[in-house]
């Protein structure tokens, strides 16, 4: 039923039930206190420190990243922007859905339903062809610019906030490793799923293969040409 609604449309339906999806993953995943992804380990430290509630301090987060934009000339995108915005309320949506301190099996439902749902929500996204997430297109920059593999970037930043969040106090545990684990070969699988067909001249062909290649660990070669990443 999908590929019968006009290509804009469909793609702004997408782009904004993606990124709810989300925020509500990362809900998810932080309620099954087991470990929360990187990012949000920063996430979680910042809150300790500031007191400020994780939506804000996703969107902080957000708005600091895209700073780090402007040395790699990166373009950001409708996507961009939304990705910032959107994201962190979505997430306090789903921590005062979700409730917290439950049971060990009901955590263990909580990260693998996160990590499931956070990958669909990463094919909608990414295939809504709208630009660039404020800390995918970090590391798709930094690569276009200095010539680095996507995954060398991508691991550097990560292993940088992970630390960082977890000196200040944030949730390292399996559901971390799980999260690295998992969430490549899953939105892998997701991405090709929710890719809206659409004309090239309307987007970079290139972007989608980027990101595939960032989650499989590799660039593609058809990859490196092109200005601005899909997600």
């Amino acid at each position: 039923m999908l590929s019968r609604i006009p290509a804009l449309p469909r793609r702004s339906v997408q782009l904004l039930v993606g990124l709810f999806f989300y925020g509500i993953g990362i809900a998810l995943i932080v309620r099954g206190e087991l470990g929360v992804a990187p990012w949000d380990v920063l996430t979680q430290g910042l809150v300790k420190l500031t007191g400020l509630n994780f939506g804000l301090i996703t969107i902080l987060t957000s708005g600091v990243v895209l700073l780090f934009w402007i040395p790699l000339r990166q373009k950001p995108g409708v996507g961009t922007i939304a990705n910032a915005l959107l994201v962190g309320p979505a997430a306090d949506v789903g921590l005062w859905l979700i409730p917290a301190d439950q049971d060990l099996w009901l955590r263990i439902v909580f990260l693998a339903s996160g990590i499931i749902v956070l990958a669909a929500a990463t094919g909608l996204y990414i295939g809504a062809h709208f630009g660039p997430g404020p800390r995918d297109g970090l590391m798709t920059g930094i690569h276009r610019v200095s010539g680095w593999p996507i995954w060398v970037g991508r691991t550097g930043i990560e292993l940088t906030v992970l630390v960082i969040g977890w000196l200040l106090g944030g949730n390292v545990g399996i559901g971390t490793v799980a999260f690295a684990v998992l969430i490549g070969p899953l939105c892998g699988f997701m991405i090709p799923i929710f890719a809206v067909k659409i004309p090239p001249k309307d987007v970079a062909e290139p972007a989608i293969a980027r990101i595939e290649a960032d989650l499989e660990g590799t660039v593609a070669p058809s990859s490196v040409a092109g200005d601005s990443p899909a997600n």
